[in-house]
């Protein structure tokens, strides 16, 4: 099992809910692909917001389209300590539990009562990836990364299968700079 994969850092971003994005953008706003991501059908927009804590604010964060059914912020956890938020480790939509906030945009504001989430360090992987790296979909497991000063082995990185992702290993500013991660840095699974 010597497959590797790419491990790319995930910056703080916010993704919204249509009817959220019309409050902060105004009515007839619509997203503005700036560039796709590495996931496909996901990309970065244009148009950036304020995430307000208790303490202080994040100006100019990042929107990735498209729209969801829920809007989520994910903040590395220094982000959250800093504007003086909780920190909730959690997977890409999972919300129940998790503190909320304040996000501004040039039309508006919307209050969030739940969506901050630190993500869960994860791998996408379709189906025939996850067979030929030996997992399956919500296994737990230990990515190790070999960089150019600070190699290291992640625990509790939580597979995601489904046959709309391609293969990369997702991890947070925090995880990325603990790393000494630089572009092109490969992961490979070790059990």
């Amino acid at each position: 099992m010597a497959k590797t994969f790419i491990v790319e850092t995930s910056a703080r971003h916010v993704h919204l809910s249509e009817a959220d994005f019309k409050v902060l953008f105004g009515e007839n706003a619509t997203l503005t692909k700036k560039k796709d991501l590495s996931q496909p059908g996901q990309y970065a927009c244009e148009e950036r917001v304020v995430v307000k804590g208790t303490k202080k604010d994040l100006p100019g964060v990042s929107i990735l389209g498209p729209f969801r059914k829920e809007s989520q912020v994910e903040l590395s956890a220094t982000d959250a300590r800093s504007i003086g938020l909780g920190i909730a480790v959690r997977e890409s939509g999972v919300l129940d539990g998790t503190p909320g906030c304040t996000l501004v945009g040039p039309a508006g504001e919307v209050t969030l009562e739940k969506g901050v989430i630190v993500a869960k360090r994860h791998i996408h992987a379709t189906v025939a990836d996850a067979k030929e790296l030996g997992v399956v979909d919500k296994e737990i497991v230990s990515v190790k990364v070999n960089t150019p000063e600070r190699s290291l082995i992640f625990g509790d990185v939580v597979v995601r299968v489904n046959d709309t992702y391609a293969l990369a290993m997702h991890i947070d500013t925090d995880e990325s700079n603990a790393a000494g991660m630089v572009p092109g840095v490969m992961g490979e699974i070790v059990k």
